[in-house]
């Protein structure tokens, strides 16, 4: 594979993602033939052609402003922010650019003091959120200074060997830099002064991000002879069932199981020979939960979720199949199709459904979770191990989907016929019409299309249907962007 293929006659080094050097020169030609930028399609092509991106986690104790930085980076309020702690749910991984770099950023504004304590909480969710990532901000509230919290924050950083970028927050004017100078003392270097409300400060502040992130991660995907043994995350709901299913499948007893929700507390990789393969599965079952404190709780476990998303690369989701699919489920669907991570969902304790069950189950299945039709499903017992033989081969179907490649050529002759066959409707007098595309990367697949004008979702979900009906792409997420001409042979000044 070309990932990382430059043109000779470009001095800024653009990246052509997964085009050779003949197909993109081929490309780029049409692509001035129909009016389009050059410097613009060059431009999307880089970034559909990226792989995995560098994760940034935002950490700190509560009520320092992490919501607020985490939006002020992305540029757009997503992130909850209230002016009391842990109001963070749910959602904690965003994607963000700063000066031409892209790159993931988790959230961990979510905390709940009396889960184990404030301290104990605050570590827990500084944890999980870097063992997901390449590079940490720590966030400190200037105007308090360095607490017993923030030393403790400190000491795991330092054990996690992460490269450091130190936020001063709340540092509103020139008089509240003084204050953030007295951060050297937690020794991780030059603390910057920034208010995350006004944005002051920000902008330097994420210069050092960027050197501190790597342009890639440091994760390698790829076989056994690149990055290791493929990587699987086993994710799902608390007390599904995820460490009998790796017990199950490692033929031993390797993990702690009990009935009691959360028993899981530290991510476990386990190296597992399966079909004369060896594969690293990562157990990731919910932490230990208080029933007066589900949501703290289930915060916790949507943030682990997310770093072992982030370091996997097939995420086989795992479903009770004796229970009704619950939001929580859905959830987790949505976090690895969001990560671009090969699925497979596997639906445990199918041995315990009757036919009523079985009947309303497929029901749910198609409202639930329709969008992912194309993920391989597996029907599995990880109490007495009933098809688990098919866990390997829905495994492989998926990374297969997620590797695939179409030529530039195929595809163009595929959208021709379909765009002949079934065009955009009408809309307002004018019917946009796809051009051309290519296939700038895999893992997962992203494609970029050149149109004429504005392309509407529902015709956007048309092609990647029949992008699936033809080339296949079972198991996988499927990106597709779309860049439309401004007019015929218009040039940016």
């Amino acid at each position: 594979m070309n990932d990382h293929i430059h043109s000779e006659g470009s001095p800024d080094g653009h990246d052509h993602g997964e085009l050779g050097d003949a197909e993109y020169a081929e490309f780029m030609e049409l692509a001035a033939e129909e009016g389009f930028d050059l410097e613009d399609v060059e431009g999307a092509i880089e970034a559909a052609g990226h792989g995995p991106l560098p994760v940034l986690a935002v950490v700190g104790r509560p009520n320092v402003g992490k919501s607020t930085l985490v939006n002020r980076i992305i540029g757009r309020r997503e992130a909850v922010v209230e002016d009391k702690p842990g109001v963070t749910r749910d959602r904690v991984t965003y994607e963000a650019e700063w000066a031409g770099r892209r790159f993931k950023v988790v959230d961990t504004g979510g905390w709940e003091q009396d889960v184990l304590g404030i301290d104990a909480s605050v570590a827990a969710q500084a944890e999980y959120a870097i063992e997901a990532a390449d590079a940490v901000v720590f966030v400190v509230d200037a105007k308090v200074g360095a607490t017993d919290t923030d030393e403790a924050v400190v000491r795991l950083l330092r054990k996690a060997g992460k490269p450091v970028v130190l936020c001063a927050n709340k540092v509103d004017g020139p008089s509240g830099e003084a204050d953030a100078t007295y951060l050297w003392s937690l020794g991780l270097g030059e603390p910057h002064p920034v208010s995350a409300l006004h944005g002051r400060g920000t902008g330097d502040m994420l210069d050092s991000v960027l050197e501190a992130l790597p342009d890639a991660p440091a994760q390698t995907f790829g076989g056994a002879g690149i990055g290791g043994p493929r990587r699987i995350a086993l994710i799902g709901r608390p007390n599904v069932g995820k460490s009998s299913l790796l017990n199950k499948v490692a033929g031993e007893e390797r993990v702690v199981v009990n009935e009691l929700a959360g028993t899981t507390r530290d991510p476990v990789d386990e190296l597992i020979e399966l079909g004369g393969v060896t594969w690293k599965f990562v157990d990731t079952a919910g932490i230990r939960k208080r029933v007066h404190l589900q949501q703290g709780a289930d915060y916790y476990a949507s943030l682990r979720t997310a770093a072992a998303v982030e370091k996997a690369e097939v995420a086989v989701i795992l479903i009770d199949a004796a229970e009704s699919i619950s939001v929580q489920d859905q959830r987790i669907v949505t976090m690895a199709v969001e990560a671009g991570r090969a699925m497979v969902i596997a639906y445990n304790k199918w041995d315990t459904l009757d036919e009523e069950r079985r009947y309303y189950l497929e029901r749910e299945i198609e409202t639930e979770f329709g969008q992912v039709a194309w993920a391989p499903r597996v029907n599995v017992s990880a109490y007495t191990g009933r098809h688990m033989e098919k866990l390997v081969p829905a495994i492989e179907t998926a990374l297969a989907g997620w590797e695939t490649r179409v030529p530039t050529g195929r595809l163009n002759a595929f959208l021709g016929e379909l765009v002949a066959a079934h065009p955009h409707p009408v809309r307002g007098g004018k019917q946009p019409r796809i051009l051309f595309g290519t296939q700038a990367g895999t893992k997962p697949p992203r494609f970029v299309l050149f149109a004429s004008g504005f392309i509407e979702a529902g015709y956007r979900r048309f092609i990647e249907r029949r992008l699936r009906e033809e080339f296949g792409f079972e198991g996988t997420p499927i990106h597709i962007s779309v860049r439309v001409r401004e007019k015929r042979g218009s040039k940016k000044k």
